[in-house]
């Protein structure tokens, strides 16, 4: 990883591992501020390479604007320059969008992951319009996330090397969950273009198809075995990245038994890490599913409580 974490407009090298954070509550269901920075720090210590708030997994459905520009502020104090945060900062109204970025710009964030846009189903051409309005609103480089499952639009390899010839456009959390796409999108992008797993499950297939890293739910749980398995397959060593790959592997699956980050938040409950507190319309996992859960973490050997 880049040493540059500051946002002065070039984006910092995204390599290895970047952990999309789960945003914890309080029981009157606002932002847990002091989890925030706690969950924060311990990504770093345990050897993240950077920090994705406000993502899928941190809930950004259901925050409003403020509350996204103040977590990304309390992520990038508890990063303290160690690593870079790159801030969640999507929606379906481009307006918006660039409001919100100019917020999160002031409070140090080195990058922005920008979902497409979501409902409206914008074509090629209204994607393009879309990052590139962004780009020239703002100094902070953008990661496409692509994640059609949940935008009801997915960016083509194509309309992705079109999104990469827009100054300021520097990367992709490609999250389709399609490994030939994946091999498309990497062979797409233009030198120094950060091509980025969003699956936790595909990052070992995806870095051997040239990806850079990961952005993973499951190192919310793992940070440092996650932070290893990236650099292993950065470095060529598929075999030892295997072993990683397959210890952990019913527990990256076992976090989307239901909508995440139901399953992550149950699991890090049972780590003693937050309260598993949502914000509707999302509820608390099944019986069935935390049973799938807790015998995930126990077959890999995480401690669990009681």
């Amino acid at each position: 990883m880049s040493d540059d974490c500051g946002s002065d407009g070039k984006m910092p090298s995204l390599r290895g591992c970047g952990t999309a954070l789960v945003t914890p509550f309080l029981s009157d269901g606002t932002v847990d501020e002091t989890g925030v920075v706690a969950l924060a720090r311990r990504q770093v210590d345990a050897g993240a390479h950077f920090l994705v708030p406000c993502g899928t997994t941190g809930e950004s459905a259901t925050l409003a604007s403020a509350e996204k520009v103040r977590i990304a502020e309390l992520v990038v104090e508890a990063a303290d320059g160690r690593v870079p945060v790159i801030a969640g900062c999507g929606g379906s109204d481009t307006a918006e969008v660039i409001d919100l970025a100019g917020a999160i710009e002031a409070t140090g964030a080195a990058g922005l992951l920008v979902v497409t846009p979501f409902y409206n189903k914008p074509t090629p051409d209204g994607l393009f319009a879309h990052y590139g309005a962004l780009a020239e609103a703002t100094a902070l480089p953008i990661v496409v996330y692509n994640v059609p499952s949940r935008t009801g639009v997915n960016v083509s390899p194509a309309t992705l090397a079109r999104l990469a010839s827009i100054p300021g456009v520097e990367g992709v959390k490609e999250a389709a969950g399609d490994i030939m796409q994946m091999g498309g999108v990497v062979r797409a992008a233009p030198e120094g273009f950060a091509v980025l797993s969003g699956d936790d499950a595909a990052a070992l297939p995806a870095m051997a198809l040239g990806a850079h890293g990961l952005i993973s739910v499951v190192s919310n749980q793992i940070p440092g075995p996650m932070a290893k398995l990236c650099e292993l397959c950065l470095a060529g060593d598929f075999v030892a990245a295997r072993v990683l790959h397959n210890r952990w592997l019913e527990l990256m699956e076992a976090n989307f038994c239901e909508t995440n980050p139901g399953p992550v938040k149950y699991s890090m409950y049972e780590m003693g890490l937050l309260k598993p507190r949502y914000r509707l319309p999302l509820a608390p996992i099944t019986g069935a599913s935390r049973r799938r859960v807790l015998h995930a973490m126990r077959a890999a050997g995480l401690a669990v409580r009681g």
